[in-house]
């Protein structure tokens, strides 16, 4: 078979999403992997008074693309950018357009999907559900089209506890869903949210099921394939170790763990935390399109681009390595040492999280009231804590991936396209990756340099002088308030005081004789 690159010559490819964190990753790769790709073709939104050929002139101007823009200076002249909001009737195409594209695209990259877990029914299913429709009608119009790759979710199906490369029945239809959703109110909408989406914990899980089941149907006369990544994190090694741009997922939580924010937080130390970086999706991603475009299956192919059965790694584990990591490498102008740890018993985790976040952040926006600033502590809290409750469902339980077609896929490839689109998670190292995880958040999201670190430390070595001080006070008051008050707690009291007395004496009088 040709390989990955050769494949790719002279194509024409569509690609939505490309402001996304996924988006961003594809079309680098894309671009400096396969440099003989004739154009990418983006579908690109205005947003926040930015025209869309100034926002993909804000992506690919950042470091993300530094390797590339090395490699070849002219890669932008292979960016084609179409001005389209997926939200909008025929995808907000004019005809000319919609022509234009009917002609000339060869695989289309579907990654286009709102990921706010909160996101309402209406809006969620008119990204995620109506948009993949209107896409793939726009698709079966194209007259040299070779593959239609859409982007889904390991979760989408999370109800489930065993999760095979399949399309599963979807929990409703989705044609009629959509129809109902034009005329009921917002008001009705959300009221039958909660039965509609069932045992699934949000709307963002429901509608990647749905947009599946609409790929399969509406994509059956078309050469399809569908990838599920599980959580994804920054890059393990492309175009650089550690790269990650936003808030998002996991990386959030990070943060605020390393600024010594986020201290207890609800999940099981056993469950497994299916982290998956975003270059091995990329890299899955773009070897399925190949494998697809080369050969032709009868049948959509599935993809569920997990880690947990081949590389297993432990929410306890992440844990550990953050904590260790933003100790090493502490973030600027933390609010308290690194210590995060997981609480699997609600009630426990919910007394905790009141000692460890709630308390302290009263207490800081009193002080700042006093002191004539602005409280923010508490608001921040609350923030993180809405941020907590929606990703605890995922960090309390463990899911078991099929993974068959993943490995077949690996076992197609000639050895290049093996190092060059390395998609094989067992060559992974989680502590190396955890190391480059914390850093990217810290010089990628928070942007801060390498330069601060020394000061970084000296702050963080204060905040843990100031804490063990603190705890050294307050059992001292709880001892003298609530337990010195009979005798034999107070002879035990006298007991130790001597003895340390002692213990000093003698070590100022070892440091005198040697002096």
């Amino acid at each position: 078979m040709v390989s990955i690159p050769e494949y790719y010559e002279g194509k024409n490819v569509l690609l939505t999403g490309v402001t996304g964190f996924m988006g961003k990753v594809l079309l680098e790769k894309l671009l400096r992997s396969c440099p003989k790709v004739n154009a990418v073709y983006a579908l690109v939104r205005h947003k926040a008074g930015l025209t869309p050929e100034a926002r993909i002139e804000e992506i690919t101007n950042c470091k993300l693309f530094d390797r590339l823009r090395d490699e070849q200076p002219d890669f932008r002249a292979k960016i084609i950018v179409i001005t389209s909001d997926l939200t909008q009737p025929e995808l907000d195409l004019s005809e000319p357009i919609k022509e234009k594209l009917r002609e000339c695209i060869n695989i289309i990259f579907h990654c286009a999907a709102t990921v706010r877990f909160n996101e309402t029914l209406r809006d969620a299913v008119k990204l995620n559900v109506t948009a993949t429709q209107q896409l793939l009608f726009l698709a079966q119009q194209m007259k040299n089209l070779e593959v239609f790759m859409h982007v889904s979710t390991a979760y989408a199906y999370c109800n489930r506890k065993q999760i095979e490369e399949v399309v599963y029945p979807p929990p409703v239809d989705p044609k009629k869903l959509i129809d109902c959703l034009e005329w009921m109110d917002d008001g009705l909408v959300n009221d039958i949210t909660p039965k509609l989406i069932g045992d699934r914990p949000n709307t963002y899980t429901f509608t990647k099921a749905l947009a599946e089941y609409v790929v399969q149907q509406e994509g059956a006369k078309l050469n399809t394939a569908i990838i599920r990544p599980s959580i994804v994190g920054a890059s393990w090694k492309e175009p650089f170790p550690g790269w990650i741009d936003n808030f998002n997922g996991p990386s959030g939580l990070f943060i605020a763990a390393g600024k010594g924010i986020l201290r207890t937080m609800r999940a099981s130390n056993d469950a497994l935390a299916d982290l998956v970086p975003v270059d091995v999706v990329v890299n899955a991603t773009l070897a399925a399109a190949w494998y697809s475009g080369v050969n032709r299956p009868r049948n959509v192919m599935v993809y569920n681009c997990t880690t947990g059965g081949t590389n297993p790694f432990h929410w306890g584990e992440v844990g550990d390595l953050i904590n260790l990591n933003f100790t090493l490498i502490p973030l600027e102008n933390s609010l308290m040492h690194p210590n995060l740890s997981f609480q699997s018993n609600p009630l426990l985790c919910r007394c905790w999280t009141t000692v460890n976040h709630t308390v302290p952040a009263f207490l800081l926006d009193l002080l700042l009231r006093l002191t004539g600033h602005k409280p923010w502590m508490m608001k921040t809290i609350t923030r993180l804590h809405r941020a907590m409750m929606l990703l605890e469902y995922f960090t309390s339980k463990t899911w078991i991936w099929n993974t068959e077609n993943v490995t077949m896929l690996m076992n197609q490839l000639n050895p290049q396209d093996k190092k060059t689109f390395n998609f094989d998670v067992r060559q992974l190292h989680w502590a190396e990756y955890m190391e480059n995880y914390c850093m990217g958040t810290k010089k990628y999201v928070l942007n801060e340099e390498m330069s601060g670190l020394p000061a970084a430390r000296k702050h963080l070595n204060k905040l843990r002088n100031i804490r063990y001080g603190f705890n050294t006070v307050l059992v001292i008051l709880i001892w003298r308030i609530f337990i010195a008050r009979s005798q034999m707690a107070r002879n035990i009291w006298y007991f130790v005081v001597s003895l340390c007395y002692k213990f000093l004496s003698y070590f100022r009088a070892s440091s005198t004789m040697r002096y």
